[in-house]
């Protein structure tokens, strides 16, 4: 089974076993996360639905990526600049790609209703 998730802006297609760098996520290497942003879910060539699909994944590190060299120049006006950057990740681990609900999921519909009611 596979799903595409989306974390850190960007998406990506996932199943168990995989190995994937994300943006930086909270957690410290060994700890195990839930990636609740399911897209679409699929078994083969069958797409299901993705609602109450779950990705499971292990945090193997927190990492930087490569560096990025930020250079500018302006002709004939003696400036250049140099500066670096290195994107801060996470490497992850997918464990399983399966059914089940997300808890943040279901704190959030129950926290609304109850919001709802203060306010009035």
């Amino acid at each position: 089974m596979f799903a595409v998730v989306r974390t850190g802006g960007k998406q990506y297609r996932v199943a168990a076993g995989d190995k994937i760098a994300v943006e930086k996520l909270a957690g410290e290497a060994g700890e195990t996360i839930t990636l609740a942003d399911v897209l679409l879910a699929g078994d083969g060539g069958e797409v299901k639905d993705a609602k109450g699909v779950v990705v499971s994944a292990e945090i193997i590190a927190q990492a930087k990526s490569e560096k990025v060299v930020v250079f500018k120049k302006r002709r004939r006006h003696n400036y250049r600049r140099k500066n670096g950057h290195r994107q801060q990740m996470t490497l992850l681990r997918i464990v399983a790609v399966g059914a089940g609900e997300a808890p943040a999921k279901k704190a959030a519909k129950k926290a609304a209703p109850k919001a709802e009611a203060a306010a009035e």
